[in-house]
């Protein structure tokens, strides 16, 4: 196999009805360069593993096969399929999405090659809701500066380009091992680029993201959906202590107990959200002056009258 331009890094667990569709959908790639795919694949326990050999023995000079005896999880799979990958640019795409531009590669490191200065660039995608089938055309608005990304982080993973050296770089200096409680690798990833080197977006739709029921960030529980949304933002004020000299920690804070707060006006008792205020409270005494926590706690109130006026 020649030294590819472009390595794809495709992650896969338990993928058995998805990972066709995403390993079809980088072989059908239209490009000018070498391309090759690492599937890194996590000892599934369905039909993932033979799916994943028959492409590999199919495909041996495009792809190739990353795994072991036992199962790593999630995080330790990830690093060591970018490891692996040996292309002056990393794309990736998780096992259970697929990309629906075949000239999405050919056009990304385009832009990346003729800018040096450029780490990453990403697109458009479709959110596809499995099991509802609703569509999300997203994001509305594409980010590409630090400060914003630090509340709205726009890159979506099977959409991004970026440099392989630079996410080496990103390993060795941030050490995310060392953060069990960031609940994704990928935003982490995406900030430091954004601090540490220029982001482009191309304004098409290139991929399609599933977002599978009772995953990590779409769980029916809303106890889980609150977890997630406080290890974004506890990830985005790690990144702005770090690279942001503090200047967002309060409005960060803010945004923080504001989600939990809105989750928690929807479901749960009363005393779970008390609980939740007072203990931001406690944490940041400032927040006591923020009206939303107030504003919310009155609309639970209201909500939770006219609910029981309507059974009445």
């Amino acid at each position: 196999m020649n030294t590819p331009l472009v390595s794809v890094c495709m992650t896969t667990y338990n993928h058995a009805p998805y990972i066709a569709r995403a390993i079809e959908s980088v072989l059908a790639q239209r490009t000018s360069f070498a391309v090759e795919l690492l599937l890194g694949e996590d000892c599934s326990s369905d039909s993932t593993p033979d799916i994943c050999r028959s492409y590999a023995a199919r495909y041996p000079d495009r792809i190739r096969l990353v795994t072991s005896e036992h199962n790593v999880g999630m995080r330790a799979n990830y690093r060591r399929t970018i490891e692996a990958c040996r292309g002056r640019y990393v794309a990736i795409c998780d096992g259970d999405d697929w990309w629906c531009d075949p000239e999405k590669l050919e056009r990304q490191v385009a832009m990346l090659e003729a800018d040096p200065s450029l780490g990453l660039c990403y697109t458009r995608s479709l959110r596809l809701f499995e099991g509802t089938g609703r569509e999300l055309h997203y994001p509305e608005v594409m980010l590409t500066d630090f400060d914003r990304l630090l509340f709205n982080n726009t890159v979506e993973n099977c959409t991004a380009v970026a440099r392989r050296d630079l996410i080496l770089r990103y390993y060795a200096e941030v050490r995310p091992e060392e953060h069990p409680e960031w609940l994704t690798d990928d935003a982490p990833m995406w900030l430091w680029f954004a601090a540490e080197s220029r982001i482009a977006w191309l304004d098409a739709e290139t991929a399609v993201h599933r977002m599978l029921p009772q995953s990590v960030s779409q769980s029916g529980l809303y106890r889980k959906r609150i977890a997630f949304c406080d290890s974004l933002m506890d990830t985005s004020l790690w990144f702005d202590a770090r690279y942001g000299a503090g200047r967002h920690r309060y409005r960060l804070l803010c945004r923080r107990s504001d989600v939990a707060l809105w989750v928690l006006s929807y479901h749960g008792p009363v005393g779970e959200y008390l609980a939740r205020w007072w203990r931001d409270v406690r944490r940041t005494p400032r927040l006591a002056l923020h009206p939303a926590g107030y504003g919310l706690l009155l609309k639970k109130i209201l909500f939770r009258r006219k609910g029981a006026d309507s059974r009445g």
